[in-house]
């Protein structure tokens, strides 16, 4: 009778992991799934063609964001600063436009500036093994303390009608945004599954002292790890600019939160090691359609906020029970 009990417990347990893969793999699909089918109900109008594709616009830079803290995040860090990286990215690339510099080169300077921003992160996270919270919590700082330093607090007005194009454009009916959104994921899901670089955040994330012993550059990849996350705030900064027509300081205040709160929800885990910016996506579909949804249904904007940190907490609960499985 042991016997028997010993030779089924294998297939008990397969098909328990079996359970578990599926359920990290899906259940945030269900949930979004759920959630839209909740807005069709009670937002009858939320299905229309341009509200589907106003959700996908609006959420471009919170995806843009999050595809960077993904990485971050992957290695087991934090990046608290890219609200305060977009704001200062946004506003110097305008104020170069506003100067008579080529939009292009503007725009890119201004992605510069956000790499930049991550690369001193990175340094001091993997240099002097400074906690990655105090870093970024400091960066978010002064970094913010720079936009409205060099804008003395005020929005700076875009004169460029062609760097206007990359955040309020359309090719085909479709914003600009939500192709760069596009782009950005195509390189970044290349770039974790099919590189060496992708292997070593994974690697690093599971276990860094290990990685190191294995020769992995663990600080050279936590640099690069940030420096991403700063270049993609940069891109985020500059869109957003071009959305708003202005170079504002005051921009970006709380992105740092929906971006965590939509890579943790996509199944990416605090400790590090384990998720995949695919599910990111959806992590940020589920807080765009909520938020959507809300404003369509004339949710107080107060209670949006409440609404949106208990998701943020959910977030971290359900982080905490895929790693007891």
């Amino acid at each position: 009778m042991n016997t028997n009990l010993q030779m089924s417990s294998p297939s008990v347990v397969s098909f328990k992991e079996r359970s578990k893969q599926i359920f990290n793999q899906l259940g945030m699909v269900i949930i979004l799934a759920l959630l839209i089918i909740v807005m069709i109900i009670f937002a009858p109008n939320f299905t229309d063609s341009s509200n589907i594709l106003n959700v996908l616009k609006q959420s471009s830079i919170t995806a843009i964001l999050a595809a960077g803290m993904t990485v971050v995040i992957l290695t087991g860090g934090i990046d608290l600063s890219v609200g305060s990286t977009l704001a200062l990215s946004g506003v110097i690339s305008v104020l170069l436009s506003n100067a008579g510099t080529p939009p292009v080169i503007a725009m890119l300077v201004g992605v510069a500036v956000g790499y930049v921003a991550g690369a001193i992160n990175g340094f001091l996270t993997a240099v002097p093994k400074l906690p990655a919270f105090i870093v970024t919590l400091g960066s978010m700082t002064y970094l913010r303390g720079l936009a409205y330093v060099i804008t003395g607090g005020y929005p700076v007005v875009l004169a460029s009608k062609q760097f206007k194009f990359i955040g309020a454009g359309e090719i085909l009916g479709i914003s600009t945004p939500i192709y760069v959104m596009i782009i950005v994921y195509i390189i970044m899901i290349t770039v974790l599954k099919n590189t060496m670089f992708g292997r070593h955040v994974y690697a690093i994330g599971g276990n860094e002292e290990a990685a190191h012993l294995t020769g992995i550059k663990v600080n050279r990849t936590l640099i690069n790890v940030y420096s991403i996350s700063g270049l993609l705030a940069g891109v985020s900064g500059v869109v957003m600019a071009g959305r708003l027509f202005s170079g504002q300081p005051m921009v970006g205040i709380g992105f740092e939160l929906d971006a965590i709160a939509a890579v943790v929800l996509g199944g990416t885990s605090f400790v590090g090691g384990r998720g995949r910016i695919q599910g990111t996506i959806i992590g940020v579909l589920i807080v765009a359609v909520l938020t959507n949804g809300m404003t369509l249904l004339n949710v107080d904007y107060y209670w949006q906020q409440v609404v949106k940190g208990i998701v943020i907490v959910i977030a971290v609960l359900l982080d905490r029970l895929r790693s007891r499985t």
